[in-house]
């Protein structure tokens, strides 16, 4: 039986109808939504994933439209049916549904995992797979210890591959963690074994509230750890009062010693911090900048702003969004770092002594909404990238390969993507890409990743929450 010409025209008029729907959805999910859950429904530090197999207030689209419009109290997920009109609530449900239909049904996934690379067959195995609370960074203490870092404000032991049940106690307080902050990177004492010291940074307000208005910044302290017990903190790095941003998000963070012993640490541009001029470009303003520090906070004389009036003299560079991945070169010690950008501004940069990475006068990116940050992609004393990534891949960690288990891949970048969910290789000379390759994908949100005592590489992923180990097949 054929349908009627009125029947088809009516069906096509209601596709029209929702096609015009997801796509009004779509553009109200990237102006309000995308900061919390993310450009890709599956969330960040300061919301939850969109994608699980349940929503914790409802799956239905009434549960989903009254969330929109009533909030949650006590989150950062607000009220919107004040601000939007009821019918821009029904477009956003329905695009966040069509999304949600699209998603595979969620399987446990195989222990171990093998990619295929243009030099290695590589196998992936889930080291720790439970018990990590949105792990941030790791460093290895010995070849049979590593700590990992949690957002939340862990420190973690993992011992002969497996997650110790018992954590350290004393942390400091730990603010922002819904703010895409909390607790961050962290670093070992290149003299750890003689000293002891562990170096991390976090969020930080000084009144220790929970309250996010409250003025804050990336703090940097450095201590020990005691049968368990987190003991002789100093402070090497925290922010004057007077130059503390409310509300803000993107802290920044990354730590690297490098092979002289300098060591460097990153802020972000506070989000909320741009709209009040351009700080990240100021010497007097910790936004947006990367530091470098002796390891007892003082500050080497050779700084860009050393001995210089109204300005924070541990400033190493400046014009940066969100640096989250640092890492030196093995054979000619130049620093390499990536630059978490908007929509369409991922970066990779050679770092200078005194450099000014541009942001946010210059950018290859826009705002999230599509709309112009600047018309400017380059000006004269403003540093340009050695690569950008337009789309952007949500870049995060970078970690030169070195040692005996990857031979063919010797002093290439290795760098992390969350929103891509994977791990590039890049080869690099100087300052030029030339060539790249993905060589795992799919993993989850690659948060951080690091060369081992063994030589492999050692993974960390948010979403879902583990530890994984790279090598090459046999």
């Amino acid at each position: 039986m054929k349908a009627s010409p009125s029947l088809i025209f009516l069906t096509g008029l209601i596709l029209s109808a929702f096609s015009a729907s997801a796509q009004n959805g779509e553009k109200v999910y990237k102006m309000y939504c995308t900061g919390c859950h993310g450009a890709d429904l599956k969330g960040t530090p300061a919301g939850t994933s969109l994608l699980a197999e349940n929503l914790k207030y409802g799956n239905e689209p009434a549960d989903i439209s009254k969330v929109i419009s009533n909030g949650i109290p006590n989150t950062t997920m607000i009220k919107w049916g004040s601000a939007l009109p009821t019918h821009e609530i029904g477009e956003l449900t329905d695009y966040i549904l069509g999304i949600r239909k699209k998603q595979p049904t969620q399987e446990k996934s195989e222990k171990i995992l093998t990619f295929s690379t243009e030099d290695y067959t590589l196998k992936v195995e889930k080291i720790v797979t439970e018990g990590l609370v949105f792990p941030w960074g790791i460093e290895f203490v010995d070849e049979k210890r590593a700590l990992i870092s949690g957002n939340k404000g862990e420190l973690y032991w993992v011992v002969d591959g497996k997650l110790d049940p018992k954590r350290v106690t004393g942390i400091p307080f730990i603010y922002g963690t819904d703010l895409v902050g909390g607790m961050m990177d962290l670093a070992l004492d290149p003299n750890y074994a003689n000293n002891g010291w562990i170096y991390f940074a976090y969020s930080h307000n000084p009144k220790n509230t929970d309250d996010k208005t409250s003025p804050a910044m990336t703090k940097l302290v450095r201590g020990k750890i005691k049968d368990y017990q987190w003991v002789e903190q100093e402070t090497l790095f925290e922010a004057p009062d007077s130059i503390l941003v409310s509300g803000g998000t993107r802290w920044g963070s990354r730590l690297l010693f490098d092979k002289d012993g300098f060591l460097y640490f990153t802020t972000g541009d506070m989000q909320q911090s741009i709209a009040e001029g351009l700080n990240p470009q100021l010497p007097s303003r910790a936004e947006g900048k990367i530091f470098r520090i002796y390891p007892d906070g003082s500050i080497p004389k050779d700084n860009p702003y050393y001995g210089k009036e109204g300005t924070l003299q541990g400033i190493y560079a400046v014009g940066t969004r969100n640096v989250q991945g640092l890492a030196q070169h093995p054979i000619t010690g130049a620093i390499y770092f990536t630059d978490h950008g908007p929509k369409g501004g991922d970066e990779v940069n050679l770092l200078k002594n005194g450099g000014n990475y541009g942001w946010p006068v210059v950018t290859y990116g826009v705002n999230y909404n599509d709309s112009p940050i600047t018309s400017q992609r380059s000006k004269e004393g403003m540093e340009q990238p050695l690569i950008y990534y337009d789309p952007s891949i949500a870049i995060c960690a970078a970690e030169f390969i070195y040692g005996n288990m990857f031979p063919k891949w010797t002093n290439n970048l290795l760098i992390t993507a969350l929103k891509d969910q994977e791990i590039r290789r890049l080869v690099i000379e100087g300052d030029k890409v030339l060539s790249q390759e993905v060589i795992i994908k799919g993993i989850g949100r690659v948060r951080d990743v690091k060369i081992g005592p063994d030589g492999a590489m050692y993974v960390l992923t948010n979403s879902p929450d583990a530890l994984l180990r790279v090598t090459p097949m046999k």
